[in-house]
């Protein structure tokens, strides 16, 4: 496989597929390091990255900041609520401040979308997209793949639904992006108040029963109802969401029989997922966690100019 062509990641919308497969293909050798007594590798000692969020996270921060201490390089995570961002300092003046300590990659979360983009136009240091507004979250989606690859042997052919917000979903565009590439079949489903004009160009099926779209499908990616991000109400209830659109098994019966089901947390139990599904054997919701970290070890590998899979350790 040939070498590493991204500076960025800042969507899978723009990214080659063959750098998809790299980034896969990496997380493979990364998860094996973490499943070791020690997790600990010398791949990018001196190197510094730094994460900015400017929204709450537990996993996606978590995993970052994990990842890179595996792999040795130096970790800073920059708290907005106690930055000059609360005097009025702009993004790009604290990402430029930032960079100026030498960092070699910034890991950023932001509620406008193309925020991570627009600084690729003012700084030098590697720049990873880890969520902006409703617009790609990268990494949630090359997890999500490799979670599928991992489980179902392949992607391509297969036929994944995605189930619940996709109006609000940065996971879902950046997963049908990904998804799409490899050679996947994309089935969406939502109250039509939560389907994004238009997304049928993407190249996905658009439902709005839930059963329809879970028909043949072989992983079913069910998706959290985004509330804090609704600005008026697009469903009538919680209660009538979850008679309508919640994964219970009864609907899972729709699917294949060994069909994968997955989330990206955090999960509203009783609303988007029931406890039976999401604990069952089927599901691999807690291993996508796991996932993450070896993920996110992989980009930042990367980006950091590491070179073949076999030289990591």
């Amino acid at each position: 496989m040939s070498g590493f062509n991204c500076k960025h990641i800042l969507g899978l919308r723009d990214i080659a597929r063959e750098d998809i497969c790299k980034i896969l293909k990496t997380a493979k050798a990364m998860k094996e390091i973490i499943s070791r007594p020690i997790k600990k590798v010398p791949a990018l000692r001196g190197k510094t990255v730094v994460t900015l969020f400017y929204e709450n996270s537990t996993r996606t921060k978590l995993s970052f900041d994990l990842a890179a201490k595996y792999l040795s390089a130096d970790t800073v995570s920059l708290s907005v609520s106690t930055s000059s961002v609360k005097k009025g300092e702009s993004l790009i003046d604290t990402a430029r401040t930032v960079e100026a300590m030498r960092t070699d990659i910034l890991v950023m979360r932001h509620p406008a979308s193309g925020a991570p983009a627009t600084l690729k136009n003012y700084l030098n240091c590697a720049i990873v997209n880890a969520g902006d507004g409703m617009n790609e979250h990268p990494t949630q989606a090359l997890l999500d793949l490799f979670t599928i690859q991992e489980k179902k042997g392949k992607i391509e052919g297969l036929r994944v639904a995605i189930i619940g917000d996709i109006l609000h979903s940065r996971v879902a565009r950046s997963n049908i992006w990904g998804l799409k590439k490899l050679g996947a079949e994309v089935a969406v489903a939502a109250p039509s108040t939560l389907i994004p004009p238009e997304i049928e160009k993407l190249g996905v099926e658009v439902y709005t029963k839930v059963e329809e779209a879970l028909k043949g499908a072989d992983v079913v990616n069910v998706l959290r109802l985004q509330l804090e991000r609704q600005e008026s109400s697009l469903i009538p209830s919680l209660r009538e969401y979850a008679m309508m659109y919640c994964i219970n098994e009864k609907r899972l019966n729709h699917a294949k029989d060994d069909v994968l089901l997955m989330h990206p947390g955090p999960m509203n139990r009783g609303v988007e997922i029931s406890d039976d599904v999401a604990d069952s054997a089927r599901s691999a919701i807690n291993e996508q966690v796991t996932n993450g970290v070896a993920v996110r070890m992989a980009v930042l590998y990367l980006l950091a100019g590491g070179e073949k899979v076999e030289k990591i350790d």
